[in-house]
């Protein structure tokens, strides 16, 4: 179920992102987002009672949100499964590019990796796209468009560790690359060793 927010935790969450995005998550905290948003810190945890219920709120939100589109690109049955993949993660990079701040979040394991509930919702969101991921690929498989060497799990794990390879590029870079351009031409890559050519499939 997707959780509801109010308009003054959205605009608490609007107001991280901003922070994450222009100092990093480690600036992230309670005091600074207080300041940055005219509140005090009291009245902040009004509304979260702590820096970690900010960052597994704006996980949720975004889990949320990447699931809706997600799976309503999977539902196109007018694309073929190649199709369907590059548009997932074209939106997917997409979306990273306009929210460099969820990046941030999802790579920043050393910070919460003993917050079971963040690291839960990164393992929540990597699984659902991994089952989607996998679907396609079963559907590829069967109707003789990709290559069947592995299996629907390997293969929907090598796209998505190559995808999480490129974004982290990206992470590293500062930025500073085209992460959409970049990231669906490895993606193509992948897609070729995957896909069968037009004379393999006679």
């Amino acid at each position: 179920m997707k959780q509801e927010f109010s308009d003054r935790q959205i605009e608490i969450m609007e107001a991280a992102m901003e922070i994450i995005d222009r100092r990093g998550i480690q600036e992230l905290t309670t005091k600074n987002l207080a300041q940055d948003i005219g509140l005090s810190e009291a009245a902040l945890y009004r509304h979260f009672e702590s820096k970690h219920a900010i960052l597994l709120g704006l996980m949720n939100h975004f889990t949320g949100e990447m699931k809706d589109r997600v799976v309503a690109i999977a539902s196109k049955e007018e694309r073929s499964p190649s199709e369907l993949i590059r548009d997932i993660f074209l939106s997917q990079l997409k979306t990273f590019v306009q929210k460099p701040a969820i990046v941030q979040i999802i790579f920043a394991e050393g910070i919460f990796q003993f917050n079971k509930e963040l690291m839960q919702k990164v393992a929540d969101m990597m699984e659902m796209m991994q089952q989607q991921l996998e679907r396609i690929i079963k559907q590829g498989q069967q109707d003789g468009s990709f290559r069947d060497f592995a299996g629907p799990s390997t293969l929907a794990t090598i796209i998505m560790g190559s995808m999480r390879l490129a974004v982290m590029k990206w992470k590293v870079m500062g930025h500073k690359t085209d992460l959409v351009k970049d990231g669906m031409k490895v993606l193509k890559g992948v897609l070729m060793m995957v896909e069968k050519s037009v004379k393999q499939a006679v």
